[in-house]
């Protein structure tokens, strides 16, 4: 990966195997400051994971195909360069709060969701300092947006039915 992954900014892995929602969702954490990196699955993600510095935090749906999340899960552990991550689960599924509880995640998001809620999981799971203090550029994202790229996402996010 090029060296400007080190700039300070924060990555955020994003595992979910919905084209629209994935699409939608790299703009958004984008417009947010954050790089972002995705994967339509598991067995994808830790691939991706083998080539890239470590990210601040991954969002994981659970219910994927190749590779589930909870199995993602299980190997991402069983790497100690891996092990450390936060994940967040993002899912639909009816007992996501309690399937994420016992993967030790740190914290879960229930689709459909509101983006400010994902974006407040985010701030406060990610293991960079940087995740957590709000910057300009958040701030200027809940102000009406004139031609931005992020408020257009967040409509097909929307429409996606995933999103609230």
């Amino acid at each position: 990966m090029p060296d400007e992954m080190n700039d300070g900014a924060t990555t955020v892995l994003v595992v979910e195997d919905d084209f629209d929602l994935r699409d939608a969702l790299v703009p958004i954490l984008e417009y947010e400051g954050h790089r972002v990196v995705s994967a339509a699955n598991g067995k994808e993600a830790l691939e991706r994971l083998q080539t890239m510095p470590p990210p601040s935090l991954i969002l994981l749906d659970l219910m994927m195909p190749v590779m589930s999340g909870e199995e993602f899960r299980a190997e991402q552990l069983r790497d100690p360069t891996l092990a450390s991550i936060p994940v967040v689960v993002v899912s639909a599924h009816a007992s996501a709060e309690e399937r994420a509880a016992r993967l030790g995640a740190a914290g879960c998001v229930k689709k459909p969701f509101e983006i400010e809620d994902l974006l407040e999981q985010v701030r406060r799971s990610s293991r960079s300092p940087v995740a957590a203090a709000p910057t300009r550029r958040r701030r200027r994202a809940r102000r009406p947006c004139r031609g931005g790229s992020a408020p257009r996402h967040v409509a097909r996010a929307r429409r996606s039915g995933l999103v609230a």
